[in-house]
């Protein structure tokens, strides 16, 4: 298992107006206040999940504390699986390709095995050498060596 210790982050909060598919509200009845966090990644207002705040904490450790390039990290962007479309949680490169998945859940969410099938899921498409599931209290990574997994006691160092 992996130990995370969060860095302080002066996050970006706010209440927002949404309507229920995401969009700006205008005043229906259907609308609701929603609390939202500033992404600094995707530069743009999210809706503040639980899931949500666990990827926002864990991309300020991979900044901070792992000085991995901000430039070089994907925030859920969206493959193709076979027919299905989906999108990952967190995607750094190294060397213009995949080099680490990693996959967010709330902290309410046990890492299990269909969190490691998602993972693999991706894997199939992304070819990435190291991949991570985090709910923010427990994470777990590997890295893949010959076609095994290998498991990790920390992230990795990108230099």
């Amino acid at each position: 298992m992996i130990s995370l210790n969060y860095p302080t982050y002066p996050f970006k909060l706010r209440k927002n107006e949404v309507e229920t598919d995401g969009r700006q509200a205008n005043g229906g009845a259907e609308d609701q206040v929603k609390d939202q966090i500033f992404d600094p990644f995707r530069k743009k207002w999210i809706i503040l999940t639980p899931e949500e705040w666990v990827r926002q904490n864990i991309l300020q450790y991979l900044v901070q504390v792992m000085q991995y390039p901000a430039a070089l990290i994907a925030v859920e962007k969206s493959i193709q699986l076979g027919e299905l479309i989906k999108r990952f949680d967190i995607l750094i490169y190294k060397e213009d390709k995949p080099w680490m998945i990693i996959e967010c859940k709330e902290a309410k969410v046990t890492i299990n095995d269909k969190t490691i099938a998602q993972l693999y899921q991706y894997q199939q498409v992304l070819q990435a050498e190291f991949l991570i599931a985090s709910n923010g209290h427990e994470t777990l990574g590997a890295q893949i060596k010959m076609g095994k997994l290998h498991a990790l006691q920390n992230f990795p160092a990108y230099k």
